[in-house]
């Protein structure tokens, strides 16, 4: 069976060639196109597709308004289209809190010269959006709502930031250590992790129920992707203060990550920034990943400090949880939290891998709460997810694990 796919754009060019993009699947299959919000709120409604693709800037209705009437009315998954700006950013930022399930951004050059690489993503990013579970969405808390406890307010940042020029190359050091990363990821595909004490859901999809691990953490370290703004806006604002850093890998472009962060802090009492090259990681901080980089670690006195590289092409995505998760790994040892949230694919379980074998305890999302049951079920599956909670509850385990 197809999946049927209404395309939302004003743009009669990007209609036309996302059509013939989506029809050169033979899975996939355009029902009908839209030229403003308001016409693909009543195709919607008469079409009953599988996938709806929606542009944000449009006349008549805007992408946001038409969002909110779609899961109102008819919910149906959506993959928004957005600029890459800052004002396309947090726009998109919006769609997805009214509902729409994902993004990608509108690359007019990919689309036109049918880039492979580009036309696969996009494929295949259609039919994961199809797979997701609208039920199990639970609006995040929004920015006018105020934090229980006080914000914390971090250090100024000259006293907690080598801060290094984005121009300035990388020592060799620093990419020796990356390129050791990418052999140990390697190297380690596919062994079985080491034995641990702590152990309650290897190989069971099923549920579990929270029990203290006894570890005491020195950091939190999140990994996710398609669903996974959603999902982190149901956890970090929840969060109590924490005296260990945060990390967040989230799969998202560059310009995404910055606006993304600034609207994790307006709702949240712990501080969220985008990482910076050369920052020293505090307590009591959620550093996000900057989109299009690699975030790897390296020891500064007791702490640890924030490398940002530009990847040769060796990995698929930037930033990826696996690179961040790995070299964590070399730092902390068995004292990392790792919580792996919905999303395709399966990076993040080489890194789990990793990381479990020093001893880290490693949480996965549950199957019933994910909008894609990709990334948790791949650590599931391994045999390394210690817990597998639902969404709801993360937030809550975090605080007593801490």
């Amino acid at each position: 069976m197809t999946i049927k796919v209404l395309i939302v754009d004003d743009s009669a060019f990007f209609r036309k060639r996302l059509a013939e993009i989506i029809s050169g699947d033979p899975l996939l299959e355009v029902v009908g196109e839209a030229k403003d919000g308001r016409e693909g709120v009543i195709l919607t409604s008469t079409l009953h597709p599988d996938v709806v693709t929606m542009d944000v800037e449009m006349p008549v209705m805007d992408g946001i308004e038409a969002v909110k009437e779609i899961m109102a009315k008819n919910p149906t998954p959506i993959l928004m289209f957005s600029s890459l700006t800052t004002d396309g950013a947090t726009s998109t930022m919006k769609a997805l809190e009214a509902g729409a399930v994902d993004f990608m951004p509108k690359n007019f050059s990919d689309i036109a010269h049918r880039r492979e690489q580009a036309l696969g993503e996009l494929r295949s990013l259609i039919k994961a959006v199809a797979r997701t579970r609208l039920r199990t969405f639970r609006r995040p808390l929004t920015s006018t709502i105020k934090p229980s406890v006080p914000k914390i307010t971090p250090a100024p940042l000259s006293t907690i930031s080598e801060k290094v020029s984005s121009t300035t190359p990388l020592s060799e050091s620093t990419r020796g250590q990356y390129k050791r990363i990418n052999e140990m990821l390697s190297h380690d595909q596919g062994k079985p992790a080491a034995a641990r004490r702590f152990t309650f859901g290897d190989h069971s999809s099923e549920t579990t129920t929270y029990r203290k691990s006894g570890v005491r953490h020195s950091l939190l370290a999140i990994g996710s992707s398609t669903g996974g703004p959603i999902a982190l806006q149901n956890i970090i604002p929840r969060l109590p203060k924490l005296n260990v850093p945060v990390v967040v890998i989230q799969h998202m472009p560059a310009t995404f990550t910055k606006t993304f962060a600034q609207r994790l802090d307006e709702m949240s009492a712990l501080h969220v920034t985008e990482a910076k090259d050369g920052e020293i990681l505090m307590p009591g901080t959620v550093y996000i990943a900057p989109g299009g980089m690699q975030m790897i670690f390296e020891r500064s006195g007791t702490g640890a400090k924030v490398r940002t590289l530009k990847d040769t092409g060796r990995v698929s995505y930037n930033p990826c949880v696996d690179v961040s998760f790995a070299s964590l790994a070399q730092l902390y040892n068995g004292r990392v939290l790792a919580l792996i949230l919905t999303g395709m694919g399966s990076d993040g379980c080489e890194g789990c891998r990793i990381l479990k074998s020093k001893g880290s305890v490693i949480w996965a999302q549950n199957e019933e709460s994910c909008v894609v049951y990709g990334m948790p079920q791949a650590i599931v599956n391994a045999g390394i997810a210690d817990l597998v909670l639902p969404l709801d509850e993360i937030a809550e385990d975090i605080a007593k694990e801490f």
